[in-house]
């Protein structure tokens, strides 16, 4: 007979959870993917030395040394994007040997993942201060570069063909709830150009966007300071003759969904005491976080299981976000989700500084793009006390991250 297990040990030998904040996060300036785009001669993992150095230097009182973990998600995780870029990157980028990295995948959710991983092991006390990020060349690598899907998925029936392409799979989203229409998606999608042109020109993105040198054949080097897809004055009426190009006579086109785009994005994660004692400011408390799997044909309706699913174990109601930052893959996808909770499609809680279809969607890297513009969104409403970062995933799957605002004032209203 084995021997009997040891006995647990003595539970006060066991970390207790700490509480998880998000310190500070910035971006490269998004590019159009391609030949013609800002990045077209710009490597992948430069792009995230970019982020990392930047984050140090706008953080001054963080001794490098001090940072436990560097997490960088990627979708096509070869070329430039390989390596294990998490760890590749820290190298690049001067961080002490001693800081390891990794690399994460979970397709558009990259970063988002990358940050509710190492939140977790913050959490327990494996790290005190760590970097997650994301990054995305799509110039350099296509959506699907490389990839060998099993020829069971569709001889076994396990998914429909359209689940292998994520412009399809909006259709279907189309197809399934005909209330959602393309007017609408046409009308949401020139309400969020509008948005971010309006937030662009009151100066609430620059302070975000880290500059990049960038070198071209033909135009020699540059500097990249702004997003390149935004198209200001975008109106309902324009977007209503664009192409369909999954589907004839379908409803999903260029203008109302986000385009291919080159990005990185990188944020300070700590524990609470860690940034206190450090003087790390504080944006934002994690309160929270689930990850849910829909029918991979209609994946885009995928944040609304796990929002419910996040709510749920957090003990709240969409009642009491005030603040919510979707990921604008297809304009229909956002309809989705606000048409099941009640919201209505313009509502001002709900990316008040636009979304991707305006300044671009360089997959893997959007989940900390959201996160950062909702910690500016919390600085300015200190009434907000709960927000939530949300969005699709594809082959079928929704993230949810609901913070809390460190400024909220209870005394406000919400």
């Amino acid at each position: 007979m084995a021997a009997p297990a040891s006995a647990p040990a003595d539970s006060r030998s066991r970390p207790a959870v700490r509480d998880v904040v998000f310190v500070d996060g910035v971006r490269t300036p998004f590019g159009k993917a391609g030949s013609k785009g800002i990045y077209a001669e710009t490597r992948a993992d430069d792009m995230v030395v970019k982020v990392i150095r930047e984050l140090l230097r706008r953080h001054p009182e963080l001794p490098p040394e001090r940072i436990d973990e560097v997490g960088i998600a990627a979708t096509t995780q070869i070329g430039d994007q390989g390596l294990t870029i998490g760890r590749s990157a820290a190298l690049l980028a001067g961080l002490p040997k001693s800081v390891p990295g990794f690399a994460i995948d979970r397709m558009c959710a990259g970063a988002m993942t990358a940050v509710t991983t190492i939140a977790s092991g913050i959490a327990f006390g494996a790290y005190d201060v760590a970097i997650a990020g994301g990054v995305e060349h799509m110039g350099n690598h296509p959506m699907g570069e490389g990839v060998d899907p099993n020829p069971r998925y569709v001889s076994d029936k396990i998914v429909d063909p359209s689940a292998l392409i994520m412009g399809s799979t909006a259709e279907n989203l189309h197809d399934r709830f005909p209330t959602l229409t393309k007017e609408r998606t046409d009308a949401y999608a020139a309400l969020s150009q509008q948005r971010y042109d309006d937030a662009l020109q009151a100066g609430k993105i620059s302070p975000d966007l880290v500059p990049v040198s960038t070198r071209s054949a033909e135009q020699g080097w540059g500097l990249a300071t702004a997003d390149e897809p935004p198209r200001p004055g975008t109106t309902a009426e324009a977007l209503a003759g664009l192409k369909t190009p999954f589907r004839p006579h379908g409803r999903v086109t260029p203008g109302n969904a986000a385009g291919l785009n080159d990005g990185a994005t990188g944020c300070l994660l700590a524990d609470a005491e860690t940034a206190e004692s450090l003087g790390l400011p504080v944006g934002m408390r994690l309160v929270g976080y689930a990850f849910a799997g829909v029918e991979p044909e209609v994946m885009g309706v995928g944040p609304v299981p796990a929002t419910e699913k996040a709510l749920e174990r957090a003990g709240l109601s969409i009642d009491d976000i005030g603040l919510f930052e979707i990921n604008e893959a297809f304009a229909v996808q956002v309809l989705a989700f606000l048409e099941h909770f009640g919201i209505s499609d313009d509502d001002p809680r709900v990316n008040p500084w636009g979304g991707a279809i305006a300044c671009g969607h360089p997959l893997a890297s959007s989940g900390v793009r959201l996160m950062t513009q909702l910690s500016r969104h919390f600085a300015e409403h200190p009434e907000v006390r709960y927000g939530i970062t949300t969005m699709c995933i594809g082959f079928g799957m929704g993230g949810t991250v609901i913070w809390e605002n460190p400024n909220y004032n209870a005394g406000g209203e919400q």
